[in-house]
C-alpha cells in the first residue's frame, strides 16, 4: 500500500520518508505508522487519527450547546423511572440514538430530531415511559393534546 503523505523528518527536517509498517491500534481509531526518512535513514513513528469535530444541538431558542448522550440518558431514565426497563436497554437505545446522531448529521443536529429519536426508542421500550417523555417533550397543554398522543397506542391494541 503506497502512502503518498510525507512528514518532515524529527533529526534532519526532510520530507522525504518511506512508511515501513502501518498498524491499527485503539479499536481502529488511530494508525500507528513507523516511517524511515530516506536522507539521514532515522526510524520513527507517526500516528494518525479521524480529526472529530464535536457534533452540536441546536436548540430550540437558537442556542448551540455540545452533544451530550448523558442528557439523553438521564431523560430516557426519568421517563422508565418505576418501570421494567432494564439499565440495559435504557443504554442500548442511548447508543443507537447517539449512533444514529453521528452518522446522519455531520456538525449540526436540531433538539426537535434527538428528541423524535428518543421517542422512537421510547415507543419500543415501554409505552408508559413513551408517554410521559411524550408528554414533557411536546409540551401538552391539556387532556385533548395527550389524548391524541395516545389513540395510535389504543387503536393498536384494539386491532391487534
Amino acid at each position: 500500500m503506497l502512502h503518498s503523505v510525507q512528514v518532515k523528518c524529527p533529526r534532519c527536517s526532510a520530507d522525504d520518508d518511506r512508511v515501513v509498517d502501518s498498524r491499527s491500534s485503539a479499536e481502529g481509531a488511530v494508525i500507528r505508522r513507523r516511517r524511515e526518512c530516506l536522507q539521514c535513514f532515522l526510524r520513527f513513528t507517526t500516528y494518525e487519527r479521524i480529526e472529530e469535530s464535536p457534533l452540536r444541538v441546536v436548540k430550540k431558542s437558537g442556542e448551540r450547546v455540545r452533544f451530550d448522550a448523558e442528557r439523553i440518558r438521564q431523560g430516557m431514565l426519568r421517563a422508565c423511572e418505576k418501570l421494567p426497563v432494564t439499565s440495559e436497554a435504557i443504554e442500548a437505545a442511548v447508543g443507537r440514538i447517539q449512533a444514529r446522531c453521528q452518522e446522519e448529521y455531520d456538525r449540526e443536529i436540531p433538539s426537535s430530531v434527538i428528541g423524535s429519536l428518543v421517542m422512537e426508542e421510547l415507543r419500543e421500550l415501554d409505552q408508559v415511559a413513551y408517554v410521559r417523555f411524550a408528554s414533557v417533550y411536546r409540551e401538552f397543554k391539556d387532556v385533548n393534546q395527550f389524548l391524541e398522543e395516545l389513540r395510535p397506542i389504543l387503536d393498536a391494541e384494539q386491532g391487534g
